[in-house]
């Protein structure tokens, strides 16, 4: 392949600080998760934005979450139509196969997915409009959300509230794969919708008794 090109010295160095360091220190942990397999407590569906560090915030071991990161961490309804389905591929292999017991949505501030639905349905992001846009059909699972804070008048406000509407509809849309309902009816797995404040730190949980966000 001749577009391929050496991996930048900057990660090959990192690398061999990592083997040298974390991974010589523990390198029977590591084996053990080689040879044994992975048995992952929870999946965590994630977005892909480089600022969300799933394992930093909660203190995770390698090998102790299943990670799944898209654009503004969207479930998209249960589809079985026979086409390529990434996230509901990763539910389902995490679900039915690794047997989690619990499934979280993490939500963020700042989600620059959320700032486009939000521009697509001011007409703002014709771009995004496009039948070609990748982003824009995946955020088209969101846009139906749009009308529960289209009368917010701060933007910055309007985003958070959207953001936390995505971890919504995600927990909603989870609900229609029947591997997922049926757990969850059998009390072998909980989910749980969380949104975190990139700047702040801060980490809140979605009550759905009370349809709301709560600070953790």
């Amino acid at each position: 392949m001749k577009f391929a090109k050496p991996l930048p010295g900057y990660l090959v160095q990192r690398y061999h600080g990592w083997k040298a360091t974390t991974y010589a220190e523990n390198h029977a942990w590591y084996r053990r998760l080689a040879t044994e397999g992975q048995r992952p407590r929870a999946m965590v569906v994630s977005c892909c934005d480089s600022r969300v560090h799933v394992t930093s915030i909660f203190g995770a071991d390698q090998g102790e979450f299943f990670i799944h990161r898209n654009i503004a961490n969207l479930v998209p309804p249960y589809l079985p139509d026979g086409d390529h389905h990434g996230t509901s591929a990763a539910i389902e292999y995490a679900v039915t196969a690794l047997k989690v017991s619990h499934l979280i949505v993490l939500g963020h501030s700042q989600c620059g997915g959320v700032q486009g639905c939000i521009d697509m349905c001011q007409g703002k992001a014709p771009q995004l409009d496009a039948k070609e846009s990748f982003v824009g059909r995946w955020m088209d699972i969101l846009k139906p959300k749009f009308d529960l804070v289209a009368d917010v008048e701060d933007p910055i406000e309007q985003a958070r509230q959207l953001e936390r509407q995505a971890v919504v509809a995600s927990l909603e849309n989870l609900m229609t794969f029947p591997f997922v309902s049926e757990a969850v009816e059998a009390d072998e797995l909980s989910i749980h919708g969380l949104w975190t404040d990139i700047g702040e730190g801060g980490l809140q949980c979605y009550n759905p008794k009370e349809a709301k966000f709560e600070i953790v």
